[in-house]
């Protein structure tokens, strides 16, 4: 479904990622690990169009993307649920997941219906402020966004930072729920062990390049360790 070829991306005169080759099947969990400053958030604003690359540096089913703009790609199937979920201040829960719902594409999978019975809270405070409700309600808000818009590819960037345990949990909890739908998933996590318990596969990033992949079956502590901290740790 996704792929990238020697993916390269910079702000300025700093450059973040360094040749990253990644891949992702029809509805499969890919996991994107790493510190902290790894290129993580970076590789998700690239696939996302909200960076621009040279065009065949992201390829979407066979096309290349990478100079698409973020609102092309998400008419493509794409869609992100950002760090810091980016809700709008001024506008209630029902308002910013129909916002969503505006670029929706394809059959109508993803309704305010569905996304109310996958977080049944968002419906009891649908004409909230979305900013009034707790993080871990704002971030079911954010993901709901996402999912109006009928995405085939859904990106996470760092869903569970920030909250408690138990609202992550219930968060985690509605994945098998969306990948049902068919839809592919990309999480970017610093949480290894919640990472690895729901991906198919794993990539670890380590200063913009990739120090692991393969399966998370297969895939041992002591390698994460060695990918995430570099060989000296």
């Amino acid at each position: 479904m996704l792929e990238t070829h020697s993916l390269t991306a910079s702000y300025g005169q700093f450059k973040a990622l360094f040749g990253i080759d990644i891949t992702v099947a029809p509805g499969e969990c890919v996991a994107i690990i790493g510190a902290n400053g790894a290129g993580k958030t970076t590789l998700l604003r690239s696939i996302s169009g909200v960076l621009r690359n040279a065009p065949g540096m992201v390829v979407h089913k066979g096309t290349p993307i990478g100079t698409l703009p973020a609102d092309a790609v998400v008419q493509r199937g794409i869609a992100m649920v950002p760090e810091g979920r980016k809700l709008f201040p001024s506008l209630s829960v029902e308002e910013n997941l129909l916002i969503g719902g505006q670029v929706r594409r394809g059959d109508a999978r993803w309704t305010l219906e569905t996304v109310y019975a996958l977080f049944p809270i968002l419906k009891e405070r649908r004409l909230s402020p979305a900013t009034a409700l707790s993080g871990g309600q704002q971030q079911m808000v954010a993901i709901g966004r996402a999912l109006m818009s009928n995405p085939e590819l859904l990106l996470c960037d760092e869903i569970s930072l920030g909250l408690a345990p138990v609202v992550i949990r219930d968060i985690y909890a509605a994945l098998p729920r969306i990948r049902e739908t068919g839809a592919a998933v990309v999480i970017v996590e610093q949480d290894i062990t919640r990472a690895l318990a729901v991906a198919d596969r794993v990539y670890c990033l380590m200063e913009g390049r990739v120090t692991l992949t393969g399966p998370t079956a297969s895939t041992t502590r002591d390698a994460v360790h060695a990918a995430y901290f570099g060989d000296a740790a």
